[in-house]
């Protein structure tokens, strides 16, 4: 799949590489409210720690094949051997606390979901269930952090998580479209401001 435009204007960052303009066009900003695929993006978010996003990017075919699919089952289970394996995967990022980390919080989601109701209303209750819309001019005006990401930062913690500090779940709210933090002048701030009024389970 192509990117929407290109013709029209974009975040800063998602200009100048097709598979970032594909991702800015396409997935960023737009609300998710599917577990697993929440999940997934948690994984990847923790993966990207200390990196440039683009790095996961082109390395997130290759995760799902070497994470079977994000399926939190299968990577539950993953031992030393699987490990092992994962480690020597040029297609993902070889970091041993990050492979660690994606089997803990495997495990950590499946518990949560035993016990509680649905880990997408767990994780939009930190927004009231709606998209916070900002309309910051610049990229520079976006922050890193805010009192709510570090307050679910504290709540994943708490779970059993790992690799979910304030900065990784403030990514993870942009990603996921808890906040549409495309810049005003960005052609999909409205349109991600439009989804956000529409398709909502929890109305």
């Amino acid at each position: 799949m192509k990117a929407v435009s290109k013709n029209k204007a974009r975040c800063g960052w998602g200009e100048g590489d097709e598979l970032y303009e594909k991702y800015h066009d396409v997935e960023w900003g737009v609300p998710l409210y599917d577990d697993d695929k929440l999940f997934e993006f948690l994984i990847l978010e923790g993966a990207q720690a200390g990196l440039s996003w683009i790095t996961v990017l082109k390395k997130r075919e290759s995760y799902r094949e070497a994470f079977d699919g994000f399926d939190a089952e299968k990577i539950s289970r993953y031992g030393v051997r699987k490990k092992n394996e994962l480690l020597k995967n040029p297609g993902i990022i070889r970091n041993k606390l990050k492979v660690d980390s994606a089997i803990k919080n495997a495990r950590a989601y499946l518990e949560f979901r035993e016990q509680e109701a649905g880990f997408s209303e767990f994780l939009w209750s930190f927004v009231d269930y709606e998209p916070r819309q900002n309309g910051f001019k610049s990229m520079k005006e976006v922050p890193a952090t805010t009192e709510v990401s570090e307050a679910m930062s504290k709540a994943l913690k708490k779970l059993g998580f790992n690799f979910v500090g304030g900065t990784i779940c403030y990514a993870f709210m942009q990603a996921t479209g808890m906040v549409n933090d495309h810049v005003s002048t960005c052609y999909r701030h409205k349109e991600c401001k439009r989804l956000a009024s529409t398709g909502s389970p929890f109305c």
